[in-house]
């Protein structure tokens, strides 16, 4: 479930007192430029019911329960404010503090960054949030977290495109609805911002503004509707965005567009300028790879159960995982299997190139136009392949066997051939990076 589908919010502040002042119309306007530096924290808290799908021998759906909590600081500076291929702002953020738990039925979930890779580079692509680490790879779980916050330069969405005077209104940005809703595709309805008033809390001038709407879209939950009511805080002597308050009701349809669960919530984020230090500094970040490459941008698969760690690229998703296996998905269809075995159960690569060619011959009914024999690439990795067509078409089989002290692996890629030279890159690159880090004690796959 994403943190920021089911905003809600509550505030109350502490302060000396409010007022209102009057004077003509003024512009509400904040200017994302290099070095700006914010000290930002985020509260959320949810609770709802989903509707699950019945399972095989069930008649019926069952509703199970949400609940989540999350509280995250960090500090963040603004790197540049986008190139001619890359629109979008980048960023560089110092996490502080990351506390996310959920249960979902009775199943507790908690999510949190590794204290390793708390600084992290933030590329806006299109509505998402792409983050890497110059210190080291991340996992998908880290990632997804990072993607689901509020990237907080797109909230500039919210604010007008003229000067107002309190009681004016308009709409938010398309931009700025799909950070806040987490939306891919909006299909009808907005966010509509209304300022209410110039007031004075805990000695800071402030323009108030109130957000209330109802959108429905699509995103990774499916379709969905989500109502809102807040209202955020303009600072007009620093000219941010420095408080959002918002509560909504987050509405899961079915095909029909029925409701087929509800969560609410309750989201705050505040924002505080101030000038670059620590891990910010200009003396700091100047040494630091802070645009994405090839090895930057690796993910880590780390499997304490299973007792396997791995590196992959991005283009490769890690999809079931059964026993010992590892199954990974690329997106044109490509595929590859991780089996991790016993030293005593690694096989030689002669006895596995003669495995394959029997499976692929007689399972498949393959024809097998080339074989590249087992030759070693270090004395812990070993290497061999062929190429093959099957129903026509031409296909390229990539096999990697790796022996290490507490254990091996078995890695078996199949790659469209058109794609096979730099597919073979990234399955060597993943072959070379596996580490089995503790004797299996899974049961060995059924055939």
């Amino acid at each position: 479930m994403r943190n920021r589908s089911y905003l809600i919010a509550c505030f109350s502040l502490l302060c000396a007192g409010t007022s209102s002042f009057a004077q003509g119309p003024i512009r509400l306007r904040e200017l994302v430029t290099a070095g700006t530096t914010c000290h930002v924290t985020t509260h959320v808290d949810l609770a709802g019911q989903l509707t699950v799908p019945p399972e095989e021998g069930q008649k019926s759906a069952s509703k199970v329960s949400l609940a989540g909590r999350s509280f995250i600081e960090y500090d963040e500076r603004v790197l540049d404010t986008g190139t001619p291929d890359r629109p979008g702002p980048r960023t560089l953020r110092i996490y502080r503090r990351v506390d996310l738990d959920r249960t979902v039925g009775d199943k507790p979930q908690d999510v949190s960054i590794r204290p390793a890779v708390r600084r992290m580079v933030i590329l806006r692509t299109g509505h998402r949030e792409v983050p890497f680490s110059p210190d080291g790879p991340l996992t998908w779980s880290e990632i997804d977290l990072v993607r689901t916050d509020v990237f907080t330069p797109a909230l500039t969405g919210l604010l007008p495109d003229r000067s107002v005077v309190p009681g004016d209104r308009w709409p938010a940005t398309a931009a700025a609805v799909e950070e806040l809703t987490d939306l891919e595709k909006i299909e009808e309805g907005t966010l509509d911002c209304r300022f209410d008033e110039i007031t004075s809390l805990a000695g800071r001038r402030l323009a108030r503004v109130r957000v209330t709407g109802s959108v429905r879209g699509v995103n990774e939950d499916g379709p969905n509707r989500q109502q809102f009511d807040g209202y955020f805080y303009f600072d007009l002597t620093t000219n941010h965005l420095s408080y959002l308050s918002l509560e909504a009701t987050h509405f899961l349809l079915d095909k029909d567009g029925q409701t087929a669960g509800q969560v609410k919530g309750r989201f705050v984020l505040t924002r505080e300028v101030k000038a670059p230090s620590g891990d910010l500094r200009d003396e700091v970040i100047r040494g630091l790879a802070l645009e994405p490459t090839a090895e930057n941008t690796l993910l880590l698969y780390d499997n304490p159960e299973l007792g396997v760690r791995f590196l992959y690229p991005r283009r490769w998703r890690v999809g079931v995982v059964r026993g010992r296996q590892v199954i990974l998905d690329e997106a044109n269809g490509n595929g590859l299997l991780l089996t991790v075995e016993s030293p005593a159960n690694v096989p030689t690569g002669a006895a596995y190139l003669a495995e394959c060619q029997t499976y692929l011959t007689k399972e498949q009914r393959a024809k097998i136009l080339r074989t590249d024999a087992p030759r070693p690439l270090s004395n812990q990795l070993e290497q061999l392949g062929l190429d093959v067509e099957i129903s026509g078409r031409r296909e390229r089989m990539e096999y990697y066997i790796i022996r290490q002290s507490a254990g091996g692996a078995v890695l078996a890629a199949r790659l469209q051939a058109e794609e096979s030279p730099a597919l073979e890159r990234d399955v060597e690159r993943i072959a070379r990076s596996v580490q089995v880090m503790a004797p299996v004690s899974l049961p060995r796959p059924v055939k």
